[in-house]
């Protein structure tokens, strides 16, 4: 109860004269402060808070700009908080780079939301061309004899469809599988054969299904925040969401391998414990959780 009231008092009063006192004694508003003593996404992280706290609606629309309309949005900030751009020269460039972070942020969100509602369509020729995709890429020396095949076990589906196991993800899950197949090609090939491992082995596509999820997830809480604010400059896009995804895929079987479970029955308690461990990782305002081989 204590913390609800002084969050309502400094919310609605001690803020604002914090602000206004700050402003007197070095005659810069808080998003010109933020701007001279932080970087990377603990100043972007700030500024966000900043904009979305202020009362005034030109500041507070601003974390929901689109990118065409990112511009004129920092003219109409530099004009409601008299910041005069002949001595400030940075604050432009610094405000631009944060507001594409921000709203860039938001319309990854929709764009993976938008890929995962899609459900696999086995009528769509697209998609089935996706999926013979990743098997060639993933058993380049072994021909799959038919569409419906027990073979599909061979790379970790639980049954002779695929198209099943795709229900929770949507095409996402495909798209994530077949991107870390394609631009991490013998990674992806070593982590298959060890999936086969005849004690430590798991379901290569499936556990790829699950951590699509994991990163799905991280991304909806907003926990990927200080990770594509400190690895985008700008708006990240779709590719960066993948890029992470192959993050996990690395690190997960890694895990795996270390952790010596004691039997597959206990994937979800390691799975669990991993995505901790991973969550635990991007509280870290300098984190940035790139794939390194």
């Amino acid at each position: 109860m204590f913390i609800s009231l002084w969050e309502f008092f400094y919310g609605h009063f001690f803020r604002f004269w914090m602000k206004w006192l700050l402003r007197q004694m070095t005659g810069k508003c808080e998003l010109q402060r933020i701007f001279d003593t932080y970087v990377g996404a603990q100043r972007t992280h700030r500024i966000e808070n900043s904009l979305t706290c202020s009362k005034n609606k030109i500041l507070q629309k601003a974390t929901h700009v689109v990118q065409s309309e990112v511009d004129r949005c920092v003219e109409d900030i530099m004009k409601e908080k008299n910041i005069n751009p002949e001595k400030d020269i940075s604050f432009k460039i610094c405000m631009k780079a944060c507001l594409l972070q921000i709203s860039g942020y938001k319309q990854l969100y929709l764009s993976v939301e938008n890929v995962r509602k899609r459900p696999y369509d086995s009528d769509n020729l697209q998609h089935e061309k996706l999926l013979l995709k990743l098997w060639n890429l993933l058993m380049p020396t072994k021909k799959l004899k038919a569409r419906i095949s027990k073979q599909w076990a061979d790379i970790g589906f639980q049954g002779d469809d695929p198209k099943t196991d795709f229900r929770g993800m949507g095409l996402l899950g495909l798209i994530n599988l077949v991107y870390f197949s394609e631009n991490y090609t013998s990674e992806a090939h070593q982590i298959l054969s060890r999936s086969n491992h005849p004690k430590l082995g798991y379901s290569y596509a499936i556990v790829g299904i699950n951590l699509t999820e994991m990163a799905y997830s991280l991304l909806k809480s907003d926990a990927l925040k200080f990770h594509l604010y400190n690895f985008v400059p700008g708006m990240p896009t779709m590719e960066h969401f993948h890029q992470f995804y192959c993050y996990l895929v690395y690190e997960f079987d890694k895990f795996w391998f270390e952790e010596k479970p004691e039997s597959i029955m206990y994937f979800n308690v390691y799975r669990e414990k991993f995505h901790e461990k991973i969550k635990g990782l991007l509280l870290d305002c300098n984190v940035s959780l790139t794939l390194n081989i």
